[in-house]
């Protein structure tokens, strides 16, 4: 009887602590709502352009078109298949629904065309079995004939297929939390001889997810992931003996780490021809949010605003920061004398599945593209946007499957930069970003233009160093740009000109504008026709607030474009 008045006791003790607590968190959940609130109404409105049409920067964009500063590959556009379950759910949104490549409907036909039109890299996350547990997921292995299906359905894309192996297999958990031990390969061996043998084209094999440094909830020593990256690649070497082209060895698709990169590095100077590294320097959707939430549970009021996101994604400076890690793995990849080439295994910009209405907004393109042109500017080799499908930050919307604006940012990217990189600068203001490649359709230039400024629009004028052919070019200002009829011939003295702005100025819209007109597939699922406007050469280009252009100069050649392989 003892016991059970002691329970009792215990229980309404329990009780009482529990609606204590459940009153603490509901008044922080009202102070949380309130002080957001304020800060609302505080705040002055940034996500629409304001500007007028007299607000106008004169700039100059200067090219060097000697030598090329780095060169992409061919496929330089990628993006990745998560395996995320529905149930994955992120500051009170669940945003995977069925985007897995295990539940993905591969009969959509704008997947297919979307795929189709882009012609690009996809790479395949496979699970990890011991980090989906850690996260309380405990389905995700895929059955032999969904990797049928999916091989299949590629073959009829025309895509490009990479696919990451579990590194974690075989390891156990130290004291200190490292998982130490040597990688069990059994299941990677298997499902490349079944690849083998079913005659599936495997571009490459990556191992591992996140392990590197401190990792994300479970972290591999640079020795040994290096020890087990030399046995991936003896593996590759036997089970495609015979093959002319092997597929590449990728590793470790981790967090950049000085020092765990180099050492890593050092020690794989034959077995790896791709280093892999993940780029979320956005940080969460919402740090104050997750702490929150954390306490508040679904208290959708206190998962605070997403404008910190989209401050960041226009701050220059902020920008500028992203170039870090490009530059000390480019330094790193120098000094060892190694062959291996640097990648972009994996970017979400925010993580945590991003933010709806940021990362799957208009808004995120300005950081999308600054990424692509400052990655390839340091001789990154391919870069894969986290996600083509799922979460807040796919290429294509999750339940409609209809293309997000980044997608066609990625198409314009993929259809008119070429390999070959300029070094390119820009004077007149902060807020615009250039970036130029020698062109993919013509021996001429492809210009990129950002203009983070929602109040002002900018006059640019183009000067490029070392033109062989058309002389120097000399710029007027003039407003007036000339729009031809579809399909007439391009002039020598003509440039071809492809102006994205949001949805009514919106920086949360999903819908994007190709000079003026809303980029939307059809009844049956096809991508829309890329059409430019054709402005005078000697005219500058004019980029409108809070807009993107891509300027094709096909008549300018110069030394670094004339041999592209």
């Amino acid at each position: 009887m003892e016991t059970s008045n002691a329970s009792n006791a215990d229980k309404v003790t329990n009780t009482r602590h529990c609606f204590y607590q459940i009153g603490i968190l509901f008044t922080i959940c009202f102070l949380c709502a309130s002080f957001f609130w304020l800060i609302e109404r505080s705040k002055p409105a940034t996500s629409e352009s304001t500007g007028g049409p007299g607000n106008i920067v004169e700039g100059t964009v200067f090219i060097n078109g000697t030598a090329p500063i780095g060169k992409t590959d061919s496929d330089f556009i990628c993006a990745t298949l998560d395996w995320w379950p529905p149930e994955k759910c992120d500051f009170g949104t669940c945003s995977w629904g069925k985007s897995s490549f295990l539940n993905l409907d591969l009969t959509n036909p704008i997947l297919l065309n979307a795929i189709k039109d882009w012609g690009a890299l996809y790479k395949i996350k496979s699970r990890m079995k011991d980090q989906s547990e850690m996260f309380s997921f405990s389905q995700g292995c895929l059955p032999m004939s969904r990797w049928d299906e999916l091989n299949n359905f590629f073959k009829q894309a025309g895509a490009v297929v990479l696919f990451g192996l579990n590194a974690l297999s075989g390891r156990t958990t130290a004291a200190d939390g490292s998982s130490v031990g040597a990688w069990n390969s059994s299941d990677a061996e298997y499902l490349m001889r079944y690849s083998v043998d079913k005659g599936y084209t495997i571009h490459g094999w990556e191992l591992g997810n996140e392990l590197s440094g401190s990792g994300i909830g479970a972290r591999v020593a640079a020795d040994q992931y290096a020890s087990d990256t030399n046995n991936l690649q003896m593996i590759v070497e036997t089970i495609y003996a015979g093959f002319e082209v092997k597929p590449l060895v990728l590793a470790p698709g981790g967090f950049f780490d000085s020092n765990w990169y180099t050492q890593f590095i050092n020690k794989t100077p034959r077995s790896l021809q791709v280093v892999t590294h993940h780029i979320y320097n956005l940080g969460p959707a919402s740090m104050l949010a997750a702490y929150w939430i954390s306490m508040c549970f679904t208290c959708f009021l206190c998962a605070g605003s997403d404008d910190h996101l989209i401050d960041k994604i226009l701050n220059p400076s902020y920008l500028d920061g992203g170039s870090q890690p490009f530059r000390n793995l480019q330094g790193i990849l120098k000094t060892a004398g190694t062959s291996a080439v640097a990648w972009v295994g994996e970017a979400g910009g925010a993580y945590n599945s991003g933010r709806n209405l940021v990362t799957n907004a208009f808004v995120f393109s300005f950081w999308y593209l600054d990424q692509l042109g400052m990655a390839s500017s340091y001789d990154t080799k391919t870069y894969c946007r986290q996600t083509l499908i799922g979460g807040n930050y796919g290429l294509l919307n999750t339940v409609t499957f209809v293309p997000n604006p980044d997608y066609y940012s990625a198409l314009l990217w993929h259809r008119l930069m070429g390999r070959n990189v300029l070094s390119t600068t820009f004077f007149g203001t902060n807020n615009i970003r250039a970036y130029a490649h020698c062109a993919k359709a013509s021996k001429g230039i492809t210009l990129l233009l950002i203009n983070l400024d929602g109040n002002t629009a900018a006059s640019v004028h183009v000067s490029i160093e070392n033109v062989t052919r058309n002389g120097t070019l000399a710029m007027h200002q003039q407003n007036q740009r000339t729009k031809f009829s579809r399909g007439s011939k391009l002039d020598v003295n003509t440039r071809e000109e492809y102006h994205l702005t949001a949805l009514n100025g919106d920086l949360h819209s999903q819908t994007v504008l190709l000079n003026g007109n809303i980029l939307s597939v059809n009844s049956s699922g096809s991508i829309p026709p890329l059409e430019p406007i054709q402005t005078n050469q000697s005219d500058p280009i004019i980029v409108a607030p809070f807009s993107i252009v891509f300027a094709h100069i096909a008549n300018s050649t110069v030394p670094a474009c004339e041999y592209v392989d």
